[in-house]
């Protein structure tokens, strides 16, 4: 596995990281502890060291920290772990009046999640999505408290526009607390918006991208086909709509790509990924640890220029 620093940092992670958003999540094989157990050990047997999750995961809400921080029992020295704060936890971190970007609510929702990680510190903590209620000053200024505190060693975005992020940054500076290092969004190859403004923000800002969706919901794994219903059991069962309105004439063309490479769908998706230079690390989710293997087995295929180049022809930059 490939290590990476993270930003302008001192943080190094794994080029693919685990997207815990499905521990705990009922009705997958990670919604148990031994579930989640298995998939955590994976990810650390083939060398992830990033596992992404947020306070909001689960059923209930937060049901997915308490069962990272269990799995990782005993192995927390080989963890980074990443939360987030900042989406409605219906009052399972109190009351916080709309303002979830407060002083008085990021200390909260910190304390809360280091309570369900059973952890004494998160190495990477990320406002989920803006909010527009509070100063983006006070909240910056909350997080360098966690971290002068020794609760939080590193903070990030999730969600925020190209303007955001360099506002961010921007703010930061200003203010003398510590600048955000990553910033967490939608890029694919089936969604590459975020190459008009977040990642030129996040270069000029040396912070990190780390995508999520890597795989466009499922369409970037080779499970499914034009006009064929899709294998029992998998996510996409029930969901026409998605299905029906695919790219699908890209989505054939990179099959055939990768088809005539002798590689796999999800290897030309994260791998693509993992060559775009403003890219930490992609946060890949899985519900088996053999999806964590095959996930992490993405980052032996290095695209050339040429093949990066057909990419381009077939899902051109900076479009959705």
């Amino acid at each position: 596995m490939e290590l990476r620093h993270v930003g302008d940092s001192g943080l190094v992670v794994s080029a693919v990281g685990l997207g815990c958003n499905n521990l705990g999540r009922p009705g997958t094989a990670a919604e148990s502890l031994a579930g989640a157990r298995a998939l955590v050990h994976a990810a650390i047997d083939a060398g992830v060291t990033l596992f992404d999750v947020a306070d909001v995961y689960g059923a209930p809400r937060g049901r997915s920290e308490e069962l990272l921080g269990q799995a990782l029992a005993g192995k927390r020295e080989n963890a980074i772990i990443a939360t987030k704060f900042g989406v409605d936890m219906q009052g399972g971190n109190g009351p916080d009046f709309g303002a979830r970007g407060s002083r008085r609510y990021v200390r909260r929702a910190a304390e809360a999640s280091l309570r369900r990680l059973g952890t004494d510190w998160i190495d990477l903590y990320q406002l989920h999505r803006p909010d527009p209620s509070t100063p983006l000053a006070e909240t910056l200024a909350a997080l360098d408290d966690l971290v002068r505190d020794g609760l939080v060693r590193y903070v990030g975005v999730c969600n925020l526009a190209g303007w955001q992020i360099a506002d961010a940054a921007w703010t930061a500076q200003t203010t003398h607390v510590r600048p955000p290092v990553s910033s967490q969004n939608h890029y694919s190859l089936l969604e590459r918006e975020a190459e008009r403004e977040v990642l030129p923000a996040c270069g000029r800002f040396r912070m990190s991208v780390l995508p999520y969706f890597p795989l466009a919901n499922g369409l970037l794994t080779g499970k499914y086909a034009r006009d064929i219903a899709p294998p029992d059991g998998s996510r996409l069962v029930g969901r026409q709509r998605l299905l029906a309105d695919a790219p699908w004439d890209r989505i054939e063309k990179l099959r055939a790509f990768a088809d005539e490479r002798a590689i796999t769908m999800a290897t030309l998706a994260i791998g693509w990924l993992t060559a775009q230079p403003v890219v930490g690390s992609v946060i890949a989710g899985a519900t088996t640890p053999e999806q964590v293997i095959a996930n992490a087995l993405t980052i032996r295929w290095h695209p050339t220029h040429d093949d990066l180049t057909a990419i381009d022809e077939i899902c051109p930059p900076g479009r959705r």
